[in-house]
Order: structure tokens, then C-alpha cells, then sequence
């Protein structure tokens, strides 16, 4: 595939493809030189237009262990403050040759049309309220590892459904290969519309988390509210947070996700991230390098996959090169 954009592009078989690819390069970061080099001589930019830890961090990594040349464009420190556009930034970097550029955006759709301004190869790193497609496979990974199958498990995303790219990718992603979800949460935190989703909707927690094989939370992104939707914090995880007295009922084999960051005592209580197994938090952060690294793969690599170690002579860069104007 040429680029990355949406979950939506994607068919159930070329999802697992995606998900078969990730088990084969995790197997690769467990080797003492956990490097190959499937990308050597391709150019990856991190153009990261909106602040974020785990997603650029983990593309960053993955470029690497596939042996690519890795740009961190700064936004902060680039010619965008003295009144350059979007497109001129994007094709003077453009104009350096690389291969792929990997986006996030505060704004819903620059990707799309970041790919219509240049011949690179794009990945949507999250844009708006509208998609992360990298988030849903990666989740896809860890569901799939952690229950065999997403085949008719039942799936709750809780919360703040709305404002959510996540939420959206993970609809897509989950329901084609399989999974029934349930969306659970007020009705000021849904969209206005449910179409085209293959979706049930709850607004009460307390009866369906007993039939749940997963459950996915979702923070409440105040940054991008205009104006608060919940009486108060209080009242949303008395309603809707996943507390250790709502983790009991939960399935013994039940998986808790979460995206991050986590709003502790708000959609899960502190206890539940200590102490119960079922939490896959760090499972996600951790599958994000072989996920990402099948993307990178899939979108430029040179054909056949090549598990071949790069050799325990050549190090993995230790620094970033940045891009400043």
C-alpha cells in the first residue's frame, strides 16, 4: 500500500496481513541485535504538527530497527512561525527526498491532503477527532494476542466516544475482524451519529460489563472541548470508570485497555492499574514498534521481507537528526 491513512482503507484480510507482519518483527526485537534491514536507504520524517510521547516515540523506534534514516521535523522551530504554510513546509521537506513522512495534525483531514501535495508515502500518526489508524492496529495486536481471536468477542469503547480518533479507527478496525462492540457512555459524549458503524450503544456500564471480553476507556479530552459535557469528574467515574468494584465483575480472561495518558481516578481508578493482570496498558505502549514497524514496511519497503539481522557491527543511531528553519 502506498500510504496509510484511514482504518477504513483496509479489509479484514489486509489487517491481519498487518497484524501477521507485527508478530514477525516482535520476534525480531527479542534478538540480542534487534535490527534488520528491510528499509536501509529510505528516508522516514516523524512531521509531528501536535505534541505526543508514545506515538512519535514508537515510530522513531520502529524506523530504526528497520534500518531507515530517521528526520524529526520540530514544528516549534520550523519556518511555520514566521508565516510559512503547511503545503510550503511539506514540500521543502519533501524536496530533501525521502520516502516517507509520518503525520499528526491537530486539524482533521491534513494527512489526505498532505498525500495530494507529495509523492511520499504517508502515515496518519492521528489527525482532529477523526482517525489514528496506527492506535486500532496496534490494539488490534494486543486484543488478538491476548484472546486468539477478535471472532465474536464483545468489545466495550467507554467514553468520551466523540471526540475520539481512536475510538473511530478502533470501530473499524475491531468490528472488520470480527468483534460486536458496544459503545458505552452519556449521550453528550457520542456522536450525533452512529452511521455507518456496525455498533450497539449503552449508557449504562453497569449492565454489560459482566458480558464484556474487553474494555477499551477513553479519557475525556478536555483540551478539545469547547465547553464541559459531564456535571463533574465525580459523577462521570461514578457512572462510567472502570473502578476495582466494577473490575470484579468483569470476566476473569477480560482485557482492560486504555490509549494514554490516563486520567486516574476518572475512567480507572489507580488500584485497578496496580494490581489487576488483565490491565494491557503497557502491552499496547509495547506493541507499538512491531505494529508501526509493519506499517513502515507495507508502505516502503522493497518487496519481500528480509528477517536477516543488519549485523551486531552496525549500532542503532543513539540521536535524532532534526529538521529546524
Amino acid at each position: 500500500m502506498k500510504h496509510l491513512l484511514t482504518i477504513g482503507d483496509l479489509d479484514r484480510g489486509e489487517l491481519e496481513e498487518l497484524l501477521d507482519h507485527a508478530d514477525r518483527f516482535a520476534e525480531v526485537l527479542t534478538r540480542s541485535v534487534p535490527k534488520v534491514p528491510a528499509l536501509r536507504g529510505r528516508t522516514v520524517v516523524l512531521a509531528f504538527f501536535e505534541d505526543s510521547t508514545r506515538t512519535r516515540s514508537s515510530f522513531d523506534v520502529a524506523a530504526r530497527r528497520l534500518s531507515a534514516d530517521v528526520i524529526n521535523f520540530s514544528a516549534g522551530a520550523s519556518s511555520l512561525n514566521k508565516g510559512e504554510s503547511l503545503r510550503d513546509t511539506v514540500e521543502t521537506i519533501h524536496a530533501m527526498g525521502i520516502d516517507a513522512m509520518v503525520v499528526r495534525h491537530r486539524s482533521s483531514g491534513a494527512p489526505h491532503r498532505i498525500a495530494e501535495w507529495i509523492d511520499a508515502s504517508i502515515v496518519n500518526a492521528g489527525d482532529g477527532w477523526h482517525q489514528h489508524p496506527t492506535q486500532a492496529l496496534l490494539d488490534s495486536y494486543v486484543l488478538r494476542k491476548r484472546l486468539g481471536s477478535l471472532d465474536g468477542r464483545h468489545i466495550a469503547i467507554v467514553g468520551d466516544i466523540a471526540h475520539s480518533r481512536v475510538a473511530r479507527s478502533d470501530i473499524e478496525a475491531f468490528t472488520a475482524l470480527g468483534a460486536r462492540v458496544t459503545l458505552v457512555g452519556p449521550t453528550t459524549l457520542l456522536p450525533p451519529t452512529l452511521s455507518p458503524w456496525n455498533v450497539e450503544v449503552a449508557h449504562d456500564l453497569d449492565a454489560v460489563i459482566g458480558d464484556l471480553d474487553a474494555i477499551y476507556l477513553l479519557r475525556i479530552q478536555n483540551e478539545r472541548l469547547a465547553e464541559p459535557l459531564i456535571p463533574s469528574n465525580r459523577e462521570y467515574r461514578d457512572r462510567f470508570g472502570l473502578t476495582a468494584a466494577r473490575a470484579r465483575r468483569l470476566r476473569a480472561d477480560a482485557v482492560i485497555c486504555h490509549p494514554g495518558p490516563m486520567n486516574l481516578g476518572v475512567e480507572i481508578d489507580r488500584e485497578v492499574t496496580a494490581n489487576d493482570d488483565r490491565v494491557a496498558v503497557l502491552d499496547q505502549v509495547a506493541a507499538g514498534v512491531p505494529v508501526r514497524m509493519a506499517v513502515l514496511f507495507n508502505v516502503i519497503g522493497h518487496g519481500r521481507f528480509d528477517d536477516t539481522p543488519s549485523g551486531g557491527d552496525e549500532p542503532v543511531p543513539a540521536e535524532t537528526n532534526e529538521v529546524h528553519s
